[in-house]
């Protein structure tokens, strides 16, 4: 049975800790797709097609820019010992707007039945860089909301932060609302970071409501990205150059 899509108008919260404190919060809009299965969606949402909000397997799953879609998560879940006939991936992401792509964060949610068992969270920088962090539970028992999974800080996603440390991913995935978790610590240092919003049929109406209200979809996050980092510059926080990418794919 294919999964119908959902719309997430959900809210974003940064919480830095340590020498320079800062903090935002801004609403943002997701989506949830049956990631393997092409069900009937709106007229303003498409496919691997040009819309005003579009999903795209080339910008998800793999390279930045050259991925391969579901495919590349269920052969990460695979060689990581999650085979099952059951299993159903869901993503989790910001659509395009228009033409333009970008997403911070997006999440590959592995389902067996109703029980969420691995999260693949794959992260994308500005600086044309990504990697992706691997979550489950021991035997991939369920993840709930009291599920902590920890994974050290492998890709450069700020210049005002080293990469090292560790990041704690937390899920609370229910029928009716999400509440993702990522916590990064290093000593004094870290971030506390969270995405919140309530689920809801993907619709052209809602859509377009999330237009009007935060113009320019995925362009608004690059901006609000830029912003941010003026406001730590101006703060006195010290910029680092991007180092290489991490060599593993996944970790």
């Amino acid at each position: 049975m294919n999964f119908p899509a959902e719309q997430i108008h959900a809210v974003t919260s940064h919480k830095r800790r340590g020498a320079i404190s800062n903090a935002f919060r801004y609403g943002v809009d997701y989506v949830l797709i049956d990631a393997e299965n092409t069900t009937k969606t709106p007229i303003l949402f498409s496919r691997n097609s040009f819309n005003l909000n579009s999903i795209h397997d080339v910008d998800h799953g793999g390279p930045l820019k050259e991925g391969s879609g579901a495919k590349w998560a269920r052969k990460v879940f695979s060689e990581h010992g999650l085979i099952s006939p059951e299993l159903k991936i869901l993503l989790l992401t910001q659509p395009r707007f228009l033409m333009y792509s970008f997403n911070p964060v997006s999440f590959w949610l592995a389902f067996i039945g109703d029980a969420l068992v691995a999260v693949i969270s794959e992260v994308s920088t500005p600086f044309a860089q990504r990697h992706s962090y691997l979550c489950h539970q021991h035997d991939f028992t369920p993840i709930t909301k009291d599920s902590r999974m920890s994974r050290p800080k492998l890709l450069h996603v700020s210049p005002f932060q080293n990469v090292e440390g560790d990041y704690e991913f937390i899920f609370d995935i229910r029928p009716k609302h999400i509440d993702i978790r990522i916590i990064y610590r290093n000593e004094n240092d870290g971030v506390i970071a969270t995405l919140q919003g309530a689920r809801e049929p993907l619709s052209s109406f809602g859509l377009l409501k999330a237009g009007l209200r935060r113009p320019l979809g995925a362009l608004r996050t690059m901006i609000l990205i830029h912003w941010q980092a003026l406001r730590l510059k101006f703060k006195g926080a010290k910029y680092r150059t991007t180092p290489p990418s991490p060599k593993s794919e996944v970790s």
